[in-house]
């Protein structure tokens, strides 16, 4: 089983890049040149969120003993979902290590090497690749997220579509993110004794370590996408230029000219 998982991985991985690679054979969107390396990236991790996500929900609905036997009970192919995800992680983070400092990059590296440390588990072991496959459904989530990026990159925001893939976004972070953490948290701590003690610490860490990420991040999100993109009471002897008016998180945003800012 190991020597497959690893087969596959390592596939995967070669995949990723490749696919990067390919990217920067297309054109960039106009208004995503100045960060091309970006879009890629955000482009390539949309693909494996697309993939994997779904594939996620579609492999429990039709094989439930995963979630009923997280340990032991997974069809093969699980593993192969599994394992292209583990290389993906170890490719995206390769991406990140080339292109950008580790100052830049250290936040969403420590999110990739714990999310390996703990897929790798199912891979080497051959067990808890329903656990794996659930954790995976996350990915749903971040389909909404890699999303709400390209459309922030090609200034698509404040529009319609922002604003749907933002309250998708939201929505997903609850029900694929949120929800699974949260079961997957309560089946660790009814089931430790049959789990050693070294993956119990890790699963447990990685459980902490991406639910603390994903509630900052909901709270980002929920603060700049809703709550300051309300209609806000003018101000007496303050008018709003023609050629300007304030996006989502209070930044100018300039109708005809170059700059639109909107950070998470």
């Amino acid at each position: 089983m190991a020597p497959f998982g690893l087969l596959v991985t390592g596939a995967s991985f070669a995949a990723f890049r490749g696919l990067h690679w390919g990217l920067q054979l297309l054109p960039t969107p106009g208004s995503a040149a100045q960060d091309r390396w970006k879009w890629r990236n955000i482009c390539v991790s949309l693909v494996h969120s697309l993939l994997t996500g779904a594939g996620a929900l579609l492999g429990l609905s039709l094989y439930p003993q995963m979630a009923a036997d997280p340990i032991h009970g997974h069809p093969p192919w699980a593993l192969v979902l599994v394992a292209v995800s583990v290389g993906y992680f170890l490719a995206d983070g390769a991406d990140m290590l080339w292109n950008q400092t580790l100052g830049q990059a250290w936040e969403l590296l420590c999110h990739h090497l714990v999310v390996v440390s703990c897929l790798s588990t199912a891979i080497l072991s051959g067990h808890y690749v329903g656990f794996s496959v659930v954790s995976l459904l996350l990915e749903l989530n971040s389909t909404c997220l890699h999303l709400r990026k390209l459309l922030l990159l090609s200034r698509q925001a404040p529009s319609l579509a922002f604003s749907l893939t933002s309250w998708a976004t939201l929505a997903t972070l609850a029900l694929f993110r949120l929800v699974p953490l949260g079961w997957m948290s309560l089946w660790l701590i009814r089931q430790h004794h049959q789990v050693p003690l070294a993956l119990v610490i890790l699963g447990g860490t990685g459980l902490v370590t991406v639910g603390a990420m994903s509630i900052t991040l909901g709270v980002r999100i929920l603060v700049s996408d809703v709550l300051r993109s309300r209609p806000r009471p003018s101000i007496p002897g303050q008018k709003e230029t023609r050629g300007s008016r304030t996006c989502c998180d209070g930044e100018l945003v300039t109708r005809g000219g170059s700059t639109r800012s909107l950070k998470d």
